[in-house]
Formats: C-alpha cells, sequence, structure tokens
C-alpha cells in the first residue's frame, strides 16, 4: 500500500533528522503534532544534499548533486519517488505548495560549494539566501498552511532566523570549513586578515538578524511558536558563547552548547511562552 509506504519514507526523514541533529530534533518535538512530519522531511531532504557536498569525498559529488536535483523535480512533478527522502519531501511540497523557486535556490547554493570560492558581500548573500533563508521559508508554508497573507507578513522575519542561524554555524565551523572543506564564507574573511573590528562587525550583522526574527517568532501559529522559539534561545545561547571566544579559539576550537542547557531551554521557553512575548 502506497499509504504504508508513505509511513515508512516520514520515519526515515525523522531517522536522519535524529541521527544528524539534537537541536532541530529537540526543536522538532515541541512543534505540535500536526506540523512535525512536513518539517521532517524538509530536513532530511536539505541534510542529505547537504552531505553530498560536504562529505562524499572521493566521489563525483557534482554528478551526485545533479542527480539528486533531477530526482527531486522528477519526484515533484510525479508525486512519488522510490528514494524514502525524496518521496517524503515532494509529498510536502505538493501538500502545502512550497514554491520551486524556494527548491532551486537551495540547490544553486549547494553547488556552489562544490568549487572553492572566496566569497564577497553579493555571492555570500547569495549563498545565505539559497542554504538558510529558503528553508525557513519552507518551514513557514507549513506552518502557515495555505494562509498566503500569514505567510507574506512573516517572511522576513523567516529568512532574518534562517540567516542568524547560518551565520551562527558559519561562526562556530570556521576551524572545521577551513581545514576540512577549505571555506570560510564570511566576505574578504581569513586568517591573516581577521581583526577584533571584523569580529565585531559580523556579530553585529547576526545580532540584528536574531532581533527582526524575534518580531516575527512573536506572530507565528500556535503550531509552531514553542518549537520555533526553543531554537531561536538555543542559536542566541551559542551566539553569545561564540561572541565571547577570541577569534584563536574560534580558529583551533568548536563551540557547542551542551546537551543539559538544551534540556534546560525547553523547560524555560515554555515558562516565558505562558508569560507573553517573548524575550531573550
Amino acid at each position: 500500500m502506497k499509504a504504508l509506504f508513505d509511513k515508512v519514507s516520514i520515519r526515515t526523514s525523522k531517522m536522519v533528522t535524529n541521527s544528524y541533529s539534537t537541536s532541530f530534533s529537540l526543536g522538532i518535538r515541541m512543534l505540535h503534532q500536526s506540523v512535525r512530519e512536513p518539517i521532517y522531511a524538509i530536513y532530511g531532504f536539505v541534510r542529505f544534499a547537504d552531505e553530498i557536498v560536504d562529505s562524499f569525498h572521493g566521489f563525483d559529488k557534482a554528478m551526485l548533486i545533479k542527480d539528486f536535483r533531477d530526482q527531486t523535480q522528477d519526484s515533484i512533478e510525479r508525486k512519488i519517488s522510490l528514494n524514502p527522502i525524496l518521496n517524503s519531501f515532494q509529498h510536502a511540497v505538493n501538500h502545502y505548495k512550497i514554491d520551486q523557486w524556494l527548491i532551486d535556490a537551495f540547490f544553486d547554493s549547494m553547488e556552489m560549494d562544490l568549487e572553492d570560492q572566496t566569497y564577497d558581500q553579493a555571492t555570500f548573500e547569495k549563498y545565505i539566501l539559497g542554504s538558510a533563508q529558503v528553508v525557513g521559508l519552507m518551514c513557514l508554508r507549513v506552518f502557515c498552511n495555505g494562509d498566503n497573507a500569514k505567510f507574506e507578513s512573516l517572511k522576513a522575519g523567516a529568512m532574518s532566523l534562517g540567516s542568524a542561524f547560518q551565520k551562527v554555524n558559519f561562526l562556530r565551523d570556521l576551524k572545521a570549513d577551513k581545514d576540512n572543506l577549505g571555506r570560510i564564507y564570511f566576505p574578504g574573511m581569513n586568517v591573516s586578515t581577521w581583526s577584533p573590528e571584523l569580529k565585531l562587525e559580523i556579530e553585529a550583522d547576526i545580532a540584528t538578524d536574531f532581533k527582526n526574527a524575534l518580531v516575527a517568532i512573536n506572530k507565528l501559529p500556535s503550531n509552531s511558536k514553542y518549537g520555533v522559539y526553543t531554537a531561536y534561545r538555543y542559536y542566541f545561547k551559542l551566539f553569545k558563547k561564540l561572541e565571547n571566544a577570541t577569534f584563536e579559539e574560534l580558529f583551533t576550537k568548536r563551540m557547542r552548547v551542551p546537551n543539559t542547557t538544551k534540556f534546560r531551554l525547553l523547560f524555560t521557553s515554555k515558562a516565558r511562552l505562558a508569560m507573553g512575548p517573548y524575550f531573550l
């Protein structure tokens, strides 16, 4: 039965999410049950694409990402795929009418990772759009569930949240990206040009993204407020750790938020939710 295959598909997407990201797994569990499955589907999809360009060394990454892109498009058009990750993703795309340009922009950014690049402001913004902001918009389509007016009103905030998350990831992963992948995403930045002034400039940009995102989180539908706010607070906590670190520390070790802190955020976020408009 197709229904059984669809259940297997979404379980696969959930397994991928739980295996790759503790923080996102916790956040998704705090969403209303009605929207958890499509969010698992979206995360499983973007995770697999990201793995192709980041992890599959020794294989033809360009061929693999092109094949995955073609299979994605075919699955959306046919409304089925024998790849369970793509089968659950196509269902979310078709059911929630996720815009095609979001998927195209995502793959465009993934393909940028196939080659060594020195990012300027324009290419950095293009990468942020496709790798993070559009993922926030895909999720927002699910949360709004056909309410286009709500989607448009929250669109800018969702993009800011995706941008904040991605830039925090870039700061956290400076060492791994540089050593393992030969990448430094921030425009014009390398070890020799790093300065306290540049660090402050990057942090101010991220802080603005967080501030703009919080405005939208306050207006999210009830199906997603708790989960998104919890993820927001986790990333903000990580941002503060990065902000307090020296650039030498950022280039030599990976900062993280302990699991005990993550679980504490779950409970304190719920308490703050009950108190009304959110604060940090």
